[in-house]
């Protein structure tokens, strides 16, 4: 046997739920167009302000930690040694890596006491190494106020107990003949004799 009524009931709940959906639509759509019409309240729009102003200090400390991440030399040179081991965390100030400047080339040197009349501030120097004939030139640019006694590394004619003083002689002229722990050998111009 078959109900009609049970029939029109669910018809009329189907009709009756579709007409709430409707309803609550509508009602929604009325909220959009009266908030569109008045406006954001003061309180969202401030709220989302201080969201953006967070939001864009985070960046910003984002951007300064990458940087911080950067290495940066003082001036160009060649790698040395590696101080540190990568993924080290370093606080600043820290070194990271020897380097042997490039720019300019220096040319650490001893001159007994006998000889150092022959070298002032500003002296051309001719600078030789065994390793080729070429012949670069430099300047004194430094000379120790204190003598010291010769390092084991620096052979000269004289005996090592000897004492010395340390010459810094800035080449001019440098290239890739010269390199980190060379040894070399200064000489002075002969210079005539005024007329």
């Amino acid at each position: 046997m078959i109900k009609s009524g049970s029939t029109s009931e669910t018809a009329r709940d189907a009709a009756q739920t579709r007409r709430d959906q409707t309803a609550a639509g509508l009602a929604a759509l009325r909220e959009a167009l009266a908030l569109a019409s008045e406006g954001f309240r003061s309180e969202e729009v401030n709220a989302s302000r201080a969201e953006f102003a967070a939001a864009v200090a985070q960046r910003s400390q984002a951007e300064t930690q990458l940087a911080d991440t950067e290495l940066f030399a003082p001036s160009d040179g060649v790698v040395l040694s590696r101080i540190r081991e990568a993924g080290s965390i370093v606080p600043m100030g820290v070194p990271v890596y020897s380097l042997s400047l490039r720019d300019p080339l220096y040319v650490r040197a001893y001159v007994g006491e006998p000889d150092l009349g022959k070298f002032a501030p500003g002296t051309n120097v001719e600078v030789a190494t065994d390793s080729s004939d070429k012949r670069y030139h430099g300047r004194v640019g430094y000379i120790s106020p204190r003598a010291e006694f010769t390092p084991k590394s620096v052979e000269t004619t004289d005996l090592r107990t000897d004492l010395v003083y340390r010459l810094r002689i800035v080449v001019a002229d440098a290239d890739d003949g010269l390199r980190q722990g060379m040894p070399v050998t200064l000489s002075v111009p002969i210079r005539s004799p005024a007329s």
